[in-house]
């Protein structure tokens, strides 16, 4: 079943826990469309994003045209929206990407799936983790504290981390929600500023021109566009939790790219109309990661850029946490799939969290953290840089398969779901989305740091991820045709 029947095993499956309190393998909840979009909007780390993330695309991208890449991206997220929410109704089962491949492509190229999600959140993950380490180490040494290793930083998030995860998934809702309305209202005001005071050559539509757009490398500028909507898709993870799934995931879904993409596009903008059009490109040269709290200060004041700062590092943290629930539900489901090991799949009695699946994803971290440090591995140049490229790839191959998935699934199967919800909307988001795995492929070496043997392993890991899940797959259904039945009953091996 790929982690989908996960969903029906587990909802029929109790194993015991504490005499007092049966432990259920089924996750429940009441949350609604507002906790699941602050959770998978919080992934997306819209501040990051912007401060981090626009300022290198203006410089390596296509400029002033930037923002309109965002709204093109926006376009091809929403068609594949369409397929992906079409595909929930019928297949009433969490686990999003890999439920889905698993019952349009099959078993084997469903666990596939699952092992390339479990590898791209994780590499999202600890991509967060150098840069969240790095910027409180230099805080707290520009406060006048002591210098602090990066790692050691990084693993104290992951500890914070650890225990929310444990919980319930409405207290991480609740601390998503809250650090997404602060990182996203002082960026607003910052683009208010801007509107009010003019920017610093008018206001003007230029960057959505054809001029702005194709200039420079558009296809990077794609690339990083993709890669800041990494972390919306994940509302099918949540449908167990959710308060009507039927209902709510299909909304959350649609509302989460729709505020990201207008937030980006917005404000990408705003940024563009704040240095104008023709000065853009040279102010990100100068200082790509200062460039936001610059604009604060030319436009808000000290204040500001220091709020920005501190935010910053706050919306990191919430991408971390938001990634955190993610995976733990991905390796919950796989476990109820038999695909994992049985234990992650249980869920404690008195919280109802997947709190053996947080613990292994928390001990994951932390490894990896390690790891890294060990091996002497920069933060920012190569923890951040090389795993957050490979996120990037990670999730256009997993939408891509998903869309082929929804089609294959509806001609199959032969079901009257409407031509534009299950083919003409998953065809056009499927094209985009093979575009858009062009232009990362082509600019991969660029988004890692220019290295193609390093380019070439990471693509090789990707490929690796999936085979992995396939060989599995068939191992099982040669070895334990019971296990390999219980992967999904409704497709045929």
């Amino acid at each position: 079943m790929t982690s989908i029947d996960a969903g029906a095993a587990s909802a029929a499956t109790t194993s015991p826990g504490p005499a007092s309190a049966p432990t259920t393998r089924s996750l429940s909840g009441s949350l609604g469309v507002g906790a699941i979009v602050f959770m998978v909007v919080a992934a997306a780390a819209p501040l990051t994003v912007v401060g981090g993330g626009v300022p290198i695309a203006f410089l390596l991208g296509n400029g002033p045209g930037v923002p309109a890449m965002f709204v093109v991206t926006a376009v091809v997220l929403l068609l594949f929206a369409v397929g992906l929410s079409t595909m929930a109704r019928y297949i009433p089962r969490p686990g999003a990407f890999f439920t889905y491949v698993g019952y349009g492509l099959g078993r084997p190229l469903g666990l596939g799936t699952a092992h390339l999600a479990l590898l791209t959140y994780t590499m999202v993950q600890v991509a967060v983790y150098g840069l969240i380490g790095v910027l409180i180490s230099s805080g707290i040494v520009d406060l006048g504290g002591p210098d602090i290793p990066w790692w050691a930083c990084a693993l104290a998030v992951a500890a914070f981390t650890g225990v929310l995860g444990y919980r319930h998934i409405e207290l991480s809702s609740k601390v998503l929600g809250l650090l997404l309305i602060a990182e996203i209202g002082i960026v607003l005001i910052l683009d208010i500023a801007i509107m009010v005071q003019g920017g610093a050559q008018g206001l003007s539509l230029e960057s959505f021109t054809p001029s702005a757009v194709f200039s420079g490398a558009p296809g990077i500028g794609l690339m990083f566009a993709v890669a800041g909507f990494i972390g919306f898709e994940a509302t099918a993870i949540f449908r167990n939790e959710a308060r009507d799934p039927d209902r709510t995931i299909p909304r959350a879904t649609y509302v989460a790219v729709l505020l990201i993409g207008v937030f980006y596009a917005f404000t990408s903008w705003a940024l563009v109309m704040a240095w104008g059009p023709d000065n853009v490109v040279a102010a990100a040269a100068e200082d790509p990661a200062g460039m936001i709290m610059a604009t604060a200060q030319t436009y808000l004041g000290t204040w500001a850029s220091t709020t920005v700062n501190i935010l910053l590092i706050t919306s990191l943290f919430a991408c971390i946490l938001s990634f955190h629930n993610v995976i733990s539900r991905y390796q919950h489901s796989m476990a109820n799939a038999t695909a994992m090991p049985s234990r992650l799949g249980t869920i404690h009695p008195t919280h109802l969290s997947p709190h053996v699946s947080s613990f292994v994803q928390t001990t994951t971290a932390v490894a990896l953290v390690a790891l890294f440090a060990a091996l002497g591995l920069d933060p920012e140049l190569q923890v951040f840089a090389w795993f957050s490229g490979v996120a990037t790839l990670g999730i256009v191959v997993l939408m891509a398969l998903t869309c082929v998935a929804v089609i294959v699934y509806f001609r199959r199967k032969k079901i009257a779901a409407g031509v534009w919800r299950s083919v003409v909307a998953p065809v056009l988001g499927l094209l985009g989305l093979g575009v858009t795995l062009i232009a990362v492929v082509a600019n991969f070496p660029t988004l890692i740091g220019g290295s193609q043997s390093l380019a070439d392993f990471f693509f090789a890991l990707v490929v690796a991820a999936v085979l992995i899940g396939v060989v599995q797959a068939l191992i099982l259904r040669r070895r334990n045709e019971t296990a390999y039945d219980s992967l999904t009953s409704a497709i045929a091996a």
